[in-house]
Protein backbone atom coordinates (compact mmCIF):
# COMPACT_ATOMS: atom_id res chain seq x y z
CA UNK A 1 0.00 0.00 0.00
CA UNK A 2 0.92 3.43 -1.30
CA UNK A 3 0.84 6.57 1.22
CA UNK A 4 -2.56 8.69 0.44
CA UNK A 5 -2.22 11.88 -1.88
CA UNK A 6 -4.96 13.88 -0.87
CA UNK A 7 -6.70 15.72 -3.54
CA UNK A 8 -8.90 19.38 -3.20
CA UNK A 9 -12.09 18.99 -5.35
CA UNK A 10 -15.60 19.79 -5.46
CA UNK A 11 -18.26 17.54 -4.87
CA UNK A 12 -20.15 16.34 -7.95
CA UNK A 13 -23.06 14.47 -5.84
CA UNK A 14 -25.31 17.55 -6.30
CA UNK A 15 -24.98 21.35 -7.64
CA UNK A 16 -23.97 22.93 -4.33
CA UNK A 17 -20.71 22.94 -4.39
CA UNK A 18 -18.98 21.59 -1.45
CA UNK A 19 -15.48 21.26 -1.06
CA UNK A 20 -14.15 17.63 -0.81
CA UNK A 21 -10.25 16.52 0.73
CA UNK A 22 -10.37 13.41 -1.33
CA UNK A 23 -7.80 10.60 -0.32
CA UNK A 24 -6.08 8.41 -3.02
CA UNK A 25 -3.85 5.70 -2.61
CA UNK A 26 -2.77 3.29 -5.63
CA UNK A 27 -5.28 5.12 -7.52
CA UNK A 28 -8.38 4.30 -5.94
CA UNK A 29 -10.42 6.32 -3.51
CA UNK A 30 -10.24 5.41 0.17
CA UNK A 31 -11.54 8.73 2.21
CA UNK A 32 -13.19 11.40 1.62
CA UNK A 33 -13.72 14.36 4.11
CA UNK A 34 -15.09 17.84 3.72
CA UNK A 35 -12.65 20.34 3.20
CA UNK A 36 -12.92 22.97 6.44
CA UNK A 37 -11.31 25.76 3.68
CA UNK A 38 -14.24 25.70 1.46
CA UNK A 39 -16.60 28.52 1.90
CA UNK A 40 -19.41 26.61 0.86
CA UNK A 41 -19.36 23.62 3.70
CA UNK A 42 -16.77 24.57 5.89
CA UNK A 43 -15.74 20.89 6.46
CA UNK A 44 -19.00 19.46 6.66
CA UNK A 45 -20.64 17.41 4.29
CA UNK A 46 -23.55 14.84 3.29
CA UNK A 47 -23.44 11.16 3.67
CA UNK A 48 -23.44 10.96 -0.20
CA UNK A 49 -20.32 13.80 -0.04
CA UNK A 50 -18.43 11.46 2.47
CA UNK A 51 -19.35 7.91 1.60
CA UNK A 52 -21.09 7.53 -2.01
CA UNK A 53 -18.15 7.08 -3.49
CA UNK A 54 -17.33 3.78 -3.85
CA UNK A 55 -19.48 3.24 -6.60
CA UNK A 56 -16.43 4.87 -8.87
CA UNK A 57 -14.57 1.35 -7.73
CA UNK A 58 -17.59 -1.24 -8.17
CA UNK A 59 -17.10 -4.28 -10.77
CA UNK A 60 -20.67 -3.52 -11.73
CA UNK A 61 -20.05 0.17 -12.69
CA UNK A 62 -21.01 0.27 -16.39
CA UNK A 63 -17.78 1.83 -18.24
CA UNK A 64 -19.14 1.60 -21.80
CA UNK A 65 -22.59 2.70 -23.14
CA UNK A 66 -25.16 -0.34 -24.44
CA UNK A 67 -27.28 -0.51 -26.93
CA UNK A 68 -30.11 -3.49 -26.99
CA UNK A 69 -29.68 -5.34 -30.58
CA UNK A 70 -31.59 -8.31 -31.19
CA UNK A 71 -33.12 -8.46 -27.28
CA UNK A 72 -29.68 -8.44 -26.00
CA UNK A 73 -27.27 -5.38 -24.02
CA UNK A 74 -24.21 -5.12 -26.37
CA UNK A 75 -21.43 -2.57 -25.41
CA UNK A 76 -21.13 0.25 -28.36
CA UNK A 77 -19.26 3.04 -28.99
CA UNK A 78 -20.18 6.58 -27.72
CA UNK A 79 -20.50 7.82 -31.62
CA UNK A 80 -23.30 5.28 -32.41
CA UNK A 81 -24.97 5.42 -28.90
CA UNK A 82 -25.39 8.80 -29.42
CA UNK A 83 -26.90 8.50 -33.37
CA UNK A 84 -28.86 5.80 -31.28
CA UNK A 85 -30.30 8.56 -29.29
CA UNK A 86 -30.53 11.26 -32.40
CA UNK A 87 -32.80 8.97 -34.15
CA UNK A 88 -35.29 7.53 -31.87
CA UNK A 89 -35.72 11.37 -30.84
CA UNK A 90 -36.26 12.42 -34.25
CA UNK A 91 -38.51 9.43 -34.45
CA UNK A 92 -41.05 9.67 -31.92
CA UNK A 93 -40.99 13.76 -32.48
CA UNK A 94 -41.96 12.93 -35.93
CA UNK A 95 -44.59 10.56 -35.54
CA UNK A 96 -45.89 11.90 -32.00
CA UNK A 97 -44.98 15.03 -31.96
CA UNK A 98 -42.36 17.07 -29.72
CA UNK A 99 -44.97 17.34 -27.01
CA UNK A 100 -44.47 13.83 -26.56
CA UNK A 101 -40.88 14.06 -25.14
CA UNK A 102 -39.71 14.58 -21.76
CA UNK A 103 -36.79 15.80 -19.83
CA UNK A 104 -36.14 15.22 -16.13
CA UNK A 105 -33.51 17.83 -14.36
CA UNK A 106 -32.06 17.29 -11.07
CA UNK A 107 -30.75 18.62 -8.57
CA UNK A 108 -27.68 16.89 -8.57
CA UNK A 109 -26.67 19.40 -11.46
CA UNK A 110 -25.31 22.07 -11.49
CA UNK A 111 -27.35 25.42 -12.69
CA UNK A 112 -25.49 25.39 -16.12
CA UNK A 113 -26.38 21.49 -16.66
CA UNK A 114 -30.22 22.54 -15.72
CA UNK A 115 -29.92 25.63 -18.07
CA UNK A 116 -28.76 23.65 -21.12
CA UNK A 117 -31.42 20.81 -20.31
CA UNK A 118 -34.07 23.25 -20.54
CA UNK A 119 -32.45 25.15 -23.30
CA UNK A 120 -32.27 21.42 -25.53
CA UNK A 121 -36.56 20.42 -24.62
CA UNK A 122 -37.22 24.15 -25.51
CA UNK A 123 -35.19 24.80 -28.65
CA UNK A 124 -33.82 21.90 -30.13
CA UNK A 125 -37.05 19.29 -29.24
CA UNK A 126 -39.73 21.96 -29.04
CA UNK A 127 -41.21 20.62 -25.68
CA UNK A 128 -41.80 22.41 -22.55
CA UNK A 129 -42.29 19.02 -20.64
CA UNK A 130 -39.57 19.55 -18.43
CA UNK A 131 -39.67 18.54 -14.83
CA UNK A 132 -37.30 18.23 -11.63
CA UNK A 133 -37.14 16.95 -8.35
CA UNK A 134 -35.07 20.58 -7.20
CA UNK A 135 -38.45 22.11 -6.95
CA UNK A 136 -39.54 22.31 -3.39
Amino acid sequence: MGEATKIKTVCGYCGTGCGLLVEVEDNKIVRIRGDKDAPVNKGQTCVKGSFAYEYVHAKSRLTAPLIRKAGQLVETTWEEAYDFIVEKLKQIKAEFGPESITAFATARSTNEVNYVTQKFMRAAIGSNNIDGCNRT
